[in-house]
Formats: structure tokens, C-alpha cells, sequence
């Protein structure tokens, strides 16, 4: 599944992230900086050709993305998620599916764009909310 557009990240969220990379050098980030990292980081994963599969196949902790999306207050894409988490156990190639566990995925993809064209609009209230 490939997205018309990609997210473009307001110049605020930008400039948070790359201070917050350089301070995570320096110290540990809170639950809620570790969070927008997180959801930064992994948007383009779900905004690739393979999505969700490619989440589930990546060698990031599902567990600690999945609760950060809930955090910042994405659950429209904390949903497609965790119906997707069987992708986890499945063969590193999604031509290997069966018909209808392609079928399925692609049922679940069809609900992220709505909860990644609100995205850019929850993280900002998140930063306003959480950590400013």
C-alpha cells in the first residue's frame, strides 16, 4: 500500500525531534519524548509500499510503538496495529500470503490513511499538551 503524499512534519515537530535525538544521547527521554520519537520514526514505515507487513518484519519494539501511537492519541492507527500483529509471525515476504490473508491485510491498511492524515494535527496537540 503506497500513500498519495507523505506526511510533512510542521518545522516545530522537526526541530523537537532533532533535539530530542541529540539529547537522547546525553540522557534518557521521558515515556511521553520517546513516544513522539517513536511515532516520528516509524511513519515512514507505514507510509511504505509493504505498511503494515513491513512494521510487523522491522526490528523495532511493536509493543513500545503500538502504546506510543496510543499515547500521542493516534488510535485510529493503534487499531490497523494491533489487527495486524499476526503479520509478526507470517514468512519476511508478503508475496508469501494466501489470497485471504492478503485480502485481510489490505481490509486493515484501508484504515490507516484516515489516521495518518490526522496525525500531523494530534501530535501537535500532544506537544501543546505534554511537552511544552
Amino acid at each position: 500500500m503506497q500513500f498519495l503524499e507523505s506526511i510533512e512534519w510542521p518545522d516545530e515537530i522537526e526541530l523537537l525531534i532533532d533535539h530530542l535525538e541529540n539529547e537522547s544521547a546525553q540522557r534518557a527521554l521521558t515515556r511521553e519524548e520517546r513516544a513522539l520519537v517513536d511515532v516520528y520514526e516509524t511513519v515512514p514505515i507505514l507510509e511504505s509500499e509493504d505498511c503494515l507487513h513491513e512494521f510487523w518484519q522491522s526490528d523495532v519494539d511493536h509493543q513500545r510503538v503500538i502504546k506510543s501511537f496510543d499515547l500521542v492519541g493516534a488510535t485510529a492507527i493503534v487499531d490497523p496495529l494491533n489487527a495486524s500483529r499476526w503479520c509478526g509471525t507470517r514468512s519476511q515476504e508478503r508475496g508469501d500470503y494466501s489470497e485471504t490473508e492478503a485480502d485481510y491485510l489490505a481490509t486493515i491498511e484501508e484504515e490507516l490513511p484516515p489516521g495518518l492524515e490526522e496525525l500531523v494535527d494530534v501530535v501537535m496537540e500532544f506537544v501543546e499538551d505534554e511537552l511544552q
